[in-house]
């Protein structure tokens, strides 16, 4: 009776690697249930047969079973979650047929509260590149008491002109990568270095943001 590669999965990867060497066809297979043998190495933590699945015998990264959902939906610890987003460059945004993130999944059903914290911290870190990227994209937090901000447009000689102060920007880049960035203390400084600016404080020899003169 020929072994099942399922089941090889979970107990013997190296006799599953020889199985598929003979037989490659078998590593891209999936149950009746869309359950493939990535989601299998990835639930039980075998993170070389991860790595061989992809990258010897191509299996696609993002497949998906039954529920719409990838191989980081069934992932029990961070290091398979880090070597199929990181290395194996997995979307962590994918959404299953329900409209949930591996993380929003995860965190609903609170099993794997460590999984589900890496992979918030993805979510602040791609905010983070957004931030640097464009400023717009970042939701910053209200303002001081007492400040207001008011929004307009300028033309591109302006825009020249008042181009963020590059010390401003990479304290804020820092900021933006920790991952405390979410937490009430680095939105509180956050905050402040909003305020350093908007003062014209701690950024260079000129205020870094200047009021617009119409």
């Amino acid at each position: 009776m020929a072994p099942n590669p399922y089941l090889l999965a979970a107990d013997n990867p190296t006799a599953l690697l020889s199985l598929l060497r003979e037989n490659p066809s078998l590593a891209s297979g999936q149950d009746e249930h869309g359950y493939s043998l990535l989601h299998a190495a990835a639930s039980y933590n075998h993170l070389d047969l991860l790595r061989s699945l992809i990258r010897e015998f191509k299996v696609p990264i993002d497949i998906k079973d039954e529920d719409g959902e990838t191989a980081l939906f069934v992932v029990e610890t961070v290091e398979a979650a880090r070597v199929l987003v990181e290395e194996l460059e997995l979307d962590a945004k994918l959404q299953n047929a329900e409209g949930q993130t591996a993380r929003e999944k995860i965190e609903a059903e609170a099993e794997w509260p460590a999984v589900a914290k890496y992979l918030q911290t993805l979510e602040s870190a791609s905010s983070s590149a957004n931030v640097a990227q464009n400023g717009s994209d970042i939701e910053l937090p209200p303002l001081p008491e007492g400040l207001k901000v008011t929004m307009g447009t300028m033309d591109a000689a302006e825009a020249e002109e008042q181009q963020p102060d590059p010390e401003f920007r990479r304290r804020i880049e820092e900021l933006a990568a920790r991952e405390d960035f979410q937490t009430p203390e680095g939105q509180a400084e956050l905050r402040r270095l909003i305020e350093e600016a908007i003062s014209g404080q701690g950024f260079g020899d000129e205020r870094s943001v200047r009021p617009r003169s119409d």
